[in-house]
């Protein structure tokens, strides 16, 4: 029984480690994944909210540009459209102070019509053609019926008074016979009695078929004259239309289109605007200048490289023909100094340093002009065939350039 116990501990135990070792083995797979995805989702996070933000700030650029577009259209259409059509009543005045026993009336029947919107706003712009008629709404009275034919006379001013232009225009009733007054009479009697309809007729009298208003003599009103004392005028209407030509023709019959044309055409304009600011913002200009400076490195370095190729051939040319000895020291400047100063000279042998001479090596390399000016004539005597002054007691070796000099 002992044993049997013991061998079932022993099995318990044994599966609980397997299940242990089984969950050590699932945790330490599933958590590398869980990190990568935590990774993973911070990162999409970002990116979407970075995306939601550039997003909104495109939209209210783009609604911005619009509202600025539709502000710009209706500023131009409303400085450049004039006033389209005008229309004022007109008051007719005469005087009475004659014998009132007559049906005649004492003076003409006259009226003043200011051409001023707002008592400041001229009604007419300058150069544009317009219209006027006069429109007399009178009675089928007798009295108008044997008038007959009577004048209807205009008169424009400026401001100081000066009369600009005047136009006298004929007018008169339309003729009815009586049959077609009394079958219309009888056609309309329900009319006629409740009011809804009156037997007058609406004479319309053309003055200007094509008034311009003179820039420097700009028209601000009118007077109105009707020549006849037995007029009989139920009421008057002076109206003002504009005829448009070229652009105004089009933004006056097609609206819609006009408009549409207009915004889009502003839009896309400050649209390339705002993406050149855009540009010059980020990268400093459409080119970056650091992508021109590297090209313009790019360049000069393969045409150092070509020169340095010619110098190198055409010293390989110099040395081929003549003998490469060792460096031949041209003498010293004082004779006494020339055993002590010897292991100065072996120790500047040593070196790569070389002093060129005008006449020894031509001027082909472009590159030790860079690191030395070439002196004038007009420097100092100390200046050898180099860039550093010699001192006296000193001794100058020179060396006949190797193709290893040009580079």
């Amino acid at each position: 029984m002992n044993n049997t116990q013991g061998q079932q501990s022993t099995q318990t135990r044994a599966g609980g480690r397997s299940v242990c070792s089984g969950s050590d083995t699932m945790g330490g797979t599933m958590g590398p994944v869980l990190h990568w995805l935590h990774d993973v989702a911070a990162v999409t996070l970002l990116k979407a909210r970075r995306t939601l933000f550039q997003a909104g700030i495109l939209l209210c650029v783009l609604v911005l540009l619009l509202w600025v577009s539709i502000f710009l259209y209706g500023s131009f259409y409303y400085s450049y459209m004039p006033t389209v059509s005008f229309s004022t009543p007109v008051h007719f005045y005469y005087t009475s102070d004659c014998d009132a026993s007559e049906s005649a009336l004492c003076s003409f029947p006259t009226a003043n019509i200011s051409f001023m919107k707002n008592e400041r706003d001229l009604v007419m712009a300058y150069g544009q053609p317009y219209r006027i008629s006069l429109e007399l709404e009178m009675p089928e009275s007798p009295v108008n019926e044997q008038l007959g034919m009577f004048m209807v006379k205009m008169s424009s001013y400026t401001k100081s008074g000066k009369t600009v232009t005047s136009v006298g225009r004929s007018t008169m009733l339309h003729y009815r016979s009586s049959l077609l007054q009394t079958l219309s009479t009888l056609l309309f009697c329900p009319l006629l009695l409740t009011g809804m309809a009156e037997q007058k007729q609406l004479i319309e009298v053309e003055l200007f078929s094509d008034y311009k208003t003179n820039a420097y003599q700009p028209t601000v009103g009118a007077v109105i004259e009707i020549q006849s004392k037995r007029v009989q005028i139920y009421s008057s209407q002076l109206r003002i239309h504009a005829y448009f030509t070229g652009i105004r023709y089009v933004l006056y019959n097609f609206p819609l289109t006009s408009a549409v044309i207009g915004v889009a055409t502003n839009f896309a304009f400050l649209s390339v605007i705002v993406l050149f600011s855009y540009l010059q913002f980020i990268w400093g200009g459409l080119w970056p200048p650091d992508q021109v400076r590297v090209r313009v490195m790019m360049g000069d370095n393969t045409r150092i490289q070509q020169r340095r190729e010619v110098a190198r051939r055409r010293m390989e040319r110099e040395n081929s023909q003549k003998e490469l000895d060792a460096p031949k020291v041209i003498g010293s400047v004082n004779e006494a100094s020339d055993f002590q100063e010897n292991d100065t000279v072996v120790e500047s042998s040593k070196k790569p340093s070389l002093i060129s001479s005008g006449a020894d090596v031509p001027d082909t390399n472009d590159e030790e002009s860079h690191d030395c000016e070439i002196p004038d004539e007009k420097e100092s005597p100390d200046m050898v065939d180099g860039c550093q002054p010699l001192h006296q007691d000193e001794t100058v070796l020179r060396q006949r350039p190797g193709p290893w000099m040009s580079l």
